[in-house]
């Protein structure tokens, strides 16, 4: 059954509470494979940004297919919904493309969910990669097709050696990740990458999660997160603590925190206020709001892992077993999301 009859023969309010679809695993990628490259979400249409993104590709000893709307402007989107929605379902489609990478993130793919065929993409698996406001896209696939995607770098990213280091083992090895943490410190007494046990304590369950704003801005719609009996990551960029407070509030009235096995809070960077007119004159932190909220969970928690906005990036894979550790502050991938 298509997408929008399925949706359209299921009562007010059932789209809510469709069962999961068994999870479905891409293979791994091999060298020399092809890629395809899309934007969903904002345009990169400046001739040397698209060389770099393809340039990046290549130097992965991998193939690259671009989009037909890569390149495209349609405001401050990267070409009409119809246009992005096309692109998706021609690489899913496309029996060449091994792997789906956005090029960048940016606003614009909650627009495509109601559009795409989850039909499609379950009969087409193949590796989906991205973060940020790719997140809506993480959302709806992976709660109608049973995907498992991978939230981590676009093609634009930073890309350091630490991340490519991941980033290879995520997308070119079927063994499950293992022990994932924050990178080694030069200088311990004053860490780039700072972490804390919110919440200390070890959990065990599938992850699933992503970027704050995007999570929120879902709820109640057909592709809203379903968090009970998982281990939920959270990440952001540039909210000042209040914004951060109203969307963790969100969830938690949303009923996203009730039954959660353990919670990752990623580095949140620029989460401050701001410097020219901040929302308030007297203001929380942003480690306050988060040790107000989500200390007062029944679950582990750990902040501060490197997920999202960060120089240095995990590739993390939704919809697999993972296993949280917050007095270690580490989280370990159990089960592997790809296949031979």
């Amino acid at each position: 059954m298509k997408r929008r009859s399925f949706l359209a023969a299921a009562p007010a309010g059932a789209a809510l509470r469709l069962a999961q679809p068994a999870l479905v695993k891409p293979r791994a990628l091999r060298e020399g494979d092809t890629v395809g490259l899309v934007t969903p979400a904002t345009y990169v249409s400046d001739p040397d940004r698209l060389w770099l993104a393809r340039r990046t590709v290549e130097a992965l000893g991998l193939r690259c297919r671009m989009g037909r709307s890569v390149g495209r402007r349609e405001g401050y989107l990267g070409g009409t919904i119809r246009e992005r929605v096309e692109d998706l379902h021609a690489m899913f489609a496309d029996s060449e493309v091994k792997a789906v990478f956005c090029v960048r993130g940016g606003y614009g793919t909650a627009m495509l969910l109601d559009s795409l065929d989850y039909a499609l993409i379950r009969k087409n698996p193949k590796i989906f990669l991205g973060y940020s406001d790719i997140t809506a896209l993480h959302l709806a696939i992976h709660r109608l097709s049973g995907l498992a995607t991978f939230h981590g770098p676009v093609v634009l990213s930073g890309l350091s050696d630490w991340t490519l280091e991941h980033f290879r083992r995520a997308l070119f090895e079927t063994k499950p990740l293992g022990r994932l943490s924050n990178p080694p410190e030069p200088r311990p007494i004053r860490p780039r990458h700072p972490w804390r046990a919110v919440r200390p304590g070890k959990a065990r369950a599938p992850l699933i999660g992503g970027n704050l704003t995007l999570i929120s801005t879902t709820l109640g719609t057909p592709y809203e997160i379903q968090t009970e009996g998982r281990i939920l990551f959270l990440e952001d960029i540039g909210e000042e603590p209040y914004s951060i407070d109203r969307m963790l509030t969100h969830l938690r009235l949303a009923g996203k925190f009730r039954g959660i096995r353990g919670l990752v809070w990623g580095e949140c960077a620029s989460c401050r206020p701001r410097d020219f007119q901040p929302g308030f004159e007297s203001t929380f932190s942003t480690g306050e709001v988060v040790q107000n909220i989500l200390g007062a969970l029944d679950a582990p928690v750990l902040s501060g892992l490197v997920i999202g906005h960060t120089d240095d990036q995990l590739t993390l894979p939704l919809g697999v077993e993972a296993e949280l550790d917050a007095g270690a502050g580490t989280l370990t991938i159990l089960e592997s999301a790809l296949t031979e």
